[in-house]
């Protein structure tokens, strides 16, 4: 069983992150010790884990809350579920793209600059393109 300090190292993230989960009602089944401290075990990890996940593709609190509780109520709910997962899918695989984009675009400059540094070719910048 893991404390509150334990999870947020474990995964990188505040306490206070791992609290306003807990207070949200993400993470089910979660336990307490006689000092009503919260305690977390294997299932509430896995909760905890897809909560980042979730949070780290832009999915807001209100629609994990939503998912949550399609997960709870079982598998009536999987298409549901996977319609929610399908279009975050989208999103996320939207901006990859765009980043995609934007690191070829750096590493262009980059290997210019790298070539202006070397006297291989003279600074090509001028006010109107960049």
């Amino acid at each position: 069983m893991l404390t509150v300090k334990d999870v947020a190292k474990k995964f990188n993230i505040s306490e206070h992150a791992v609290r306003y989960y807990s207070d949200e009602n993400l993470i089910p089944n979660l336990k307490r010790d006689k000092n009503n401290n919260r305690i977390f075990d294997e299932e509430t990890l896995n909760w905890i884990q897809g909560i980042i996940c979730l949070r780290n593709c832009g999915m807001s609190i209100k629609s994990i809350k939503e998912y949550v509780n399609l997960c709870l109520i079982g598998d009536s709910t999987v298409k549901e579920r996977k319609n929610i997962i399908l279009e975050q899918k989208k999103l996320i695989d939207e901006e990859i793209k765009k980043l995609n984009q934007s690191s070829i675009f750096l590493n262009h400059k980059l290997e210019i600059y790298d070539k202006v540094l070397s006297n291989q070719i003279k600074d090509p910048t001028n006010p109107k393109k960049w």
